[in-house]
């Protein structure tokens, strides 16, 4: 079975009534089947980018806590690829989830990243494998 690991773009869009991916956020959401595996640097950049939506932090505190969203990422195992992928993409530039995020897709056989983010379309995992993307057109 694929794993879809969910993007900040693509969770703000499902917790952001007033987001412009919200509509599509939400109809691909209803599309997946969890779990959707995430990296707390994704979980920081939403808990952020909600703000003061009180509503929409408790929601994504609840996919949480009943498992629809998991992290499933171990920074420390991972840091060497981690800063070397930030590196490799600098010049894009590569943010710290964005790379954690291309590593998860790494260490999975059947990735798909949910993302409302384009530089998804650059990224490779494993040098030169583009990553399949569940993206916002």
């Amino acid at each position: 079975m694929a794993a879809v690991l969910a993007d900040t773009g693509a969770l703000v869009a499902l917790l952001d009534r007033s987001d412009k991916w919200h509509v599509w956020a939400v109809e691909v959401f209803k599309s997946l089947r969890p779990p959707l595996f995430t990296c707390e640097a994704v979980l920081a950049e939403v808990w952020h980018l909600l703000g003061e939506a009180g509503p929409s932090r408790g929601a994504l505190a609840r996919l949480c806590t009943n498992g629809i969203v998991r992290v499933a990422f171990d920074f420390e195992k991972e840091a060497a690829a981690v800063w070397r992928l930030l590196a490799k993409y600098a010049d894009v530039p590569m943010d710290f989830a964005d790379a954690c995020l291309v590593r998860m897709a790494e260490l999975h056989s059947e990735p798909r990243v949910w993302t409302t983010d384009s530089d998804f379309r650059v990224y490779r995992r494993n040098g030169r494998q583009a990553i399949p993307l569940i993206f916002a057109e």
